[in-house]
């Protein structure tokens, strides 16, 4: 990936403790390797926030900027990483659940994996979309009104949804190309 690809675009990542660390860490890793500044925005007042992986707790990440003093229109994009408990925690903040909604009425990319899609449940961002996500939340998002598919990556409008870890390099080109897309266009 060149360095440049996205040159310098700001992509928030809306976390919280027991996301699950690979979902985050590796896009994130992509992200900025191709050229975005990432920051890591959670609720609260924690300097950093804790990891899921694999059953056990896992690295703290630096929380960059907290929610009460971030705004969508900053951003490029957004990502939700998954982990059973960090989008559960996410859904209980209205603060985290404006901030969801904005990007999406914005139209600026979302992009969510895992068990990250149910923020965009509580958001109103998942009716009439085509979504995928860890299998366990099908039945949330089709109750929701999304019409969920079992694939690595699924991209609806801004909307960028993926299961698992496995497919996080798909999810995370699915962004990058978006963002490649909007950046050629505004050019």
């Amino acid at each position: 990936m060149d360095k440049d690809t996205l040159d310098g675009r700001k992509i928030a990542i809306l976390a919280t403790d027991g996301f699950e660390q690979s979902e985050l860490l590796q896009p994130r890793k992509l992200l900025d390797e191709a050229g975005a500044r990432t920051v890591v925005v959670s609720p609260g007042d924690k300097q950093q926030i804790k990891g899921w992986n694999h059953g056990e707790w896992g690295e703290p990440v630096a929380v960059d900027l907290h929610l009460g003093d971030a705004r969508a229109a900053d951003y490029d994009a957004l990502v939700l990483p998954g982990g059973v408990i960090n989008p559960d925690k996410l859904r209980l903040h209205d603060d985290a659940i404006d901030f969801v909604r904005d990007f999406g009425r914005s139209g600026r990319p979302v992009a969510a994996i895992c068990h990250g899609p149910w923020t965009l449940i509580n958001a109103g961002l998942a009716k009439g979309r085509h979504l995928t996500s860890w299998p366990s939340l099908r039945i949330d998002l089709e109750n929701a009104g999304a019409h969920w598919e079992d694939r690595e990556v699924i991209v609806d409008g801004n909307l960028i949804t993926s299961r698992k870890p496995d497919d996080i390099p798909a999810f995370t080109r699915a962004l990058i190309h978006m963002l490649e897309e909007r950046q050629a266009q505004a050019a």
